[in-house]
């Protein structure tokens, strides 16, 4: 499993609008100028996010995006969920997966040890938590958001490479 550009984005928009008071409305158009994301994608990736109820949209000349629940209930693995259903780093470990020798399958449980912790660290920071990292940051650019959570994503997928043997 690697994690793809489309929750790339969600994740950049989901941390924008963590970091916006009062829960007041953002543009899509002004998150996709600031976080150079092509407003078509990112427009698609929107309604994904908001069919799984974690931002609300609203038309109009005071229309825009924001966050439908706390920012501080919303983790990236959350997000990850959303976008590319639900998490599985081999095909033996999907719900829905028969395999007659999945019970007593020792590479089985090896893989499901690695996606527990996989997804514990993806549980453990709020879009709180990181949209004040953001703003302690005092960050120039997206081009650092975009940096970091390319490193973060790097970081993720080597992990699942270094843990899973193919």
């Amino acid at each position: 499993m690697q994690i793809t550009r489309q929750t790339e984005y969600a994740v950049r928009i989901l941390i924008e609008l963590a970091g916006v008071p009062d829960s007041k409305m953002i543009r899509s158009r002004t998150v996709a100028e600031k976080h150079q994301l092509p407003e078509k994608f990112l427009n698609k990736t929107v309604q994904i996010l908001v069919r799984a109820g974690l931002i609300e949209t609203r038309r109009g000349l005071r229309g825009g995006l924001r966050l439908a629940v706390p920012a501080d209930s919303v983790t990236i693995a959350d997000v990850l969920t959303a976008i590319e259903g639900k998490v599985a780093i081999n095909p033996c470990l999907h719900e829905n997966h028969y395999c007659e020798h999945k019970s007593d399958c020792r590479v089985n449980k090896i893989l499901q040890r690695a996606q527990d912790a996989m997804v514990a660290e993806l549980s453990k920071e709020t879009f709180a938590d990181l949209a004040r990292e953001e703003a302690g940051k005092n960050f120039s650019t997206s081009s650092d958001l975009r940096r970091d959570f390319a490193c973060f994503v790097t970081s993720v997928n080597r992990q699942q490479k270094d843990r899973v043997v193919p």
